[in-house]
């Protein structure tokens, strides 16, 4: 079938990489393996990172044009008509303003995958975007999860006949080798992510503080990421001297030599929604020490593929690394663990099966 995708938040080639550009584009992947055509039917971006409602009914008003577009080009044969209609990731911030208009001038089933709610927003600054994203997803005919946590506040926002469909999050293995015997030793940790304002700056920021409590310098730690809070993020490791290398943002090839190179991932995760680099981790076989957010138990398993601890707690984080400093044979014994259940569960031909599942049930 043909498929209409938009990603309100992040087109898949948008030029800056992130988890949401890297999901969104193995949506793609996915779906075309499954034998559909995918086409990306706007680059538009209906994001409002600062809380500006006038912004937000600007935005909203673009996006009702743009859908009008759509429309007549559809109707009058200058654009293929989709069978379906795809918006992957929807939430206050970032709402879809194009999709469930479309769907419903063309009668096509509308689809939403990783939306959250937030019902805190109603009535503040983020309002507009908020209502705009219940409504979507009061017209949806299938959300998929991707964060099993976001399924307590998306569910009850669903009409009666649409389905929910929990996905795991998923990688392309195809390029990940096996990950060599390694004899226990000195841990290595990586951590990844963009250096960017708010919570991927406050992760790094917590991990410098976990740091700060372990009793032993028996470590080795690789910060891969760059953006703005650079100097600021390298500021607060600077206190660990060479223990702490920064190598700033690297390519798909240098990342995987990186995960290879190292034993273990740490990350506090603050506000996560489950993390992409978290599980190319564990599919490069490596364990993590993770905080318990979101979705992260999704990819982390506890106590078998790693250890998580309370979001944001950097004694309980600490303590969890000190434990497997002690004991680097069960670091390489979570690493194998979690290589083998990434490729069991986390796979995109089982991701493509489920998909492909989900969408004959609604364009038979």
């Amino acid at each position: 079938m043909r498929i209409a995708f938009h990603a309100p938040l992040k087109p898949p080639d948008a030029p800056t990489p992130s988890g949401d550009r890297t999901m969104a584009r193995l949506l793609s992947q996915a779906m075309r393996e499954a034998g559909h055509e995918v086409e990306l039917a706007t680059r538009f971006r209906s994001r409002d990172g600062g809380g500006d409602p006038a912004r937000q009914f600007r935005l909203r008003d673009i996006g009702q044009r743009l859908a009008a577009r759509y429309v007549e080009s559809v109707r009058s044969g200058r654009r293929p008509r989709p069978d379906l209609w795809f918006t992957y990731h929807v939430y206050y911030k970032a709402p879809d303003w194009i999709g469930p208009s479309v769907a419903d001038a063309l009668d096509v089933p509308y689809v939403i995958a990783e939306a959250s709610v937030a019902h805190k927003r109603a009535g503040g600054p983020w309002d507009a975007g908020h209502r705009a994203t219940l409504e979507a997803l009061s017209r949806a005919d299938l959300v998929i999860g991707l964060n099993s946590r976001d399924r307590r506040l998306v569910a009850p926002t669903l009409k009666p006949a649409a389905r929910y469909l929990h996905l795991r999050p998923f990688l392309d293995l195809s390029g990940i080798p096996s990950r060599d015997a390694r004899a226990p030793g000195r841990l290595r940790f990586l951590a990844v992510g963009m250096m960017r304002q708010g919570d991927k700056t406050s992760s790094y920021l917590k991990l410098a503080e976990v740091l700060t409590l372990l009793e032993t310098d028996d470590w080795q730690l690789t910060l891969v990421g760059d953006g703005p809070m650079r100097a600021r993020i390298a500021a607060a490791f600077a206190p660990f001297g060479a223990r702490v290398t920064l190598t700033g943002a690297l390519d798909a090839s240098a990342l995987a030599d990186a995960y290879r190179q190292h034993d273990l991932f740490v990350w506090p995760a603050i506000r996560e929604a489950y993390g992409m680099a978290l599980l190319e981790a564990q599919a490069h076989g490596l364990a993590a020490v993770a905080g318990d957010a979101g979705g992260v138990p999704d990819i982390v398993r506890d106590g078998v593929t790693g250890l998580l601890a309370p979001e944001g707690d950097a004694e309980a984080l600490a303590a969890r690394l000190e434990l497997l400093i002690r004991s680097p044979g069960r670091v390489c014994e979570m690493g194998g663990n979690a290589a083998r259940i990434v490729v069991a569960e986390h796979g995109l031909t089982a991701a493509a099966v489920a998909l492909d599942t989900a969408f004959r049930e609604l364009v038979p």
